[in-house]
């Protein structure tokens, strides 16, 4: 840990931390984002603070990777868009609010900006985590719904409606691990970090989501916790793994 703690310290220096580059990737970012409707005003504006944060900590490969995951969740979300209307279990239109913003990248943009406070590669990889679950999350829950045919819960395996909390696909959730592995790589091409530490990431990534599906049976399905709260510990759950793994 402290030879990558000396290349994340090398890393945080010298990669050329530029203000206006980053205050115009953040501002495109943002644009996208409301014009394709992925999110809503209030939630492109939360997003343009995460994309900031993960620039100014992780310089472009950050942006590539949250560019990743917003790519990846807003085409699992169109895809099938009608079955999932017919079922009652598509998103609004008008895109994800602030509250899902902060839900699913609040983590990832901690760990961020504790990074630029303290350079721990530890953290890196944290927040690569984070968006790994995010990402998997989100596209293993939208393609199940779409094709994966009949959900079972995670907790006992007896089938379950479409959109029943904790109620999973297998090709939805292989689905997700695909999208884990690609956030993963995306931050690993862009030398966020290595290869070692990039397998960390989609692992923890992947656990993460496991922990979503049982708290979505347990805990969402007996409204001791509202989905944004699942969304939030469970990218939380993923950062943390990942460090531990890497002590």
């Amino acid at each position: 840990m402290r030879h990558l703690d000396q290349i994340a310290v090398i890393f945080a220096v010298g990669h050329g931390r530029n203000p206006w580059l980053f205050a115009l990737l953040t501002i495109v970012f943002a644009s996208l984002g409301r014009v394709v409707r992925g999110v809503t005003t209030g939630g492109a504006l939360l997003g343009a603070g995460v994309c900031f944060a993960l620039l100014w900590a992780a310089g472009i490969g950050g942006f590539a990777a949250l560019l990743t995951v917003f790519v990846l969740t807003w085409i699992a979300t169109r895809f099938g868009y009608r079955r999932k209307q017919s079922l009652g279990a598509a998103e609004a239109k008008t895109g994800r609010d602030a509250t899902q913003v902060l839900a699913n990248l609040g983590v990832a943009s901690a760990c961020s900006l504790l990074f630029v406070a303290a350079p721990k590669a530890a953290l890196l990889v944290a927040m690569g985590a984070a968006l790994a679950e995010a990402a998997a999350d989100t596209v293993s829950s939208e393609i199940g719904q779409a094709i994966g045919g009949v959900p079972r819960l995670i907790t006992n395996w007896r089938r379950a409606a479409p959109g029943t909390n904790g109620a999973i696909t297998l090709l939805g959730s292989a689905a997700g691990v695909i999208a884990a592995c690609i956030v993963a790589q995306v931050c690993r091409l862009t030398g966020v970090f290595g290869s070692r530490a990039a397998f960390i990431c989609a692992g923890a990534g992947v656990a993460g989501t496991i922990a979503d599906s049982i708290l979505g049976a347990t805990l969402e399905h007996r409204r001791v916790l509202g989905n944004n709260g699942v969304n939030f510990i469970s990218t939380a759950i993923a950062a943390v793994l990942a460090i531990l793994i890497l002590q």
